[in-house]
């Protein structure tokens, strides 16, 4: 990946760029502006619950361009991550990790004692990322990404602080997924249960 991709915090005029990169990471439910917008409202100020980052590098003309972003939000004690997308040029090496572990960090720094997320059932490299990281598998919602009748699995991770700490580390091309992207509903994270509850959507 290098050293000349930064991750840094998603502000308003990221919106339309990150906007492309949601119609090439997930054309079948791609956020719109409009709830860019309503995330972003609730990531600054002392009462913020979201953590937004965007992922970039030099784009040859002196400016910088999108690769990658994820988001968290916090509530009650429990994180969750709404979205990580990596454009696939920048997959294998690292940059998803980075992102989870920075989302781990901010969750730590909300006070969250666990953090949720759901990937699809068929993305064994992305489940395989949030495992070395600490996630356990908590339960499932059947035919939950549609079209395509794909079930969701619901992922918990226990120790956001304890979890960011034991994650890749040494290796980060090697632990990296294809296809890190996951995707939530953002309406708050999901209540811990062996039977999830209905209200967020993941993709990954």
């Amino acid at each position: 990946m290098g050293a000349d991709v930064v991750l840094r915090e998603m502000r308003w005029w990221d919106i339309e760029g990150v906007l492309g990169l949601e119609r090439v990471l997930f054309p079948e439910d791609a956020w719109s502006a409009g709830l860019f917008w309503s995330e972003l409202a609730h990531a600054r100020g002392p009462g913020a619950t979201r953590r937004y980052l965007v992922a970039e590098v030099p784009d040859g003309d002196g400016g910088r361009t999108l690769v990658g972003y994820g988001g968290l939000a916090a509530v009650g004690g429990t994180g969750d991550i709404q979205t990580i997308g990596v454009l696939p040029s920048h997959r294998g090496a690292g940059l998803g990790a980075r992102l989870l572990g920075e989302l781990l960090a901010a969750a730590d720094e909300f006070g969250c004692h666990e953090v949720m997320l759901e990937v699809r059932v068929d993305n064994a490299p992305a489940q395989r990322l949030y495992e070395r990281f600490g996630f356990t598998r908590i339960g499932l919602r059947r035919g939950y990404y549609q079209p395509g009748n794909v079930d969701a699995l619901v992922m918990r991770l226990e120790n956001p602080a304890g979890g960011r700490s034991g994650g890749p580390a040494a290796s980060p091309a090697a632990s990296d997924p294809s296809d890190p992207s996951t995707r939530s509903t953002p309406s708050g994270p999901p209540t811990p249960s062996t039977s999830p509850p209905q209200g967020t959507k993941t993709h990954g």
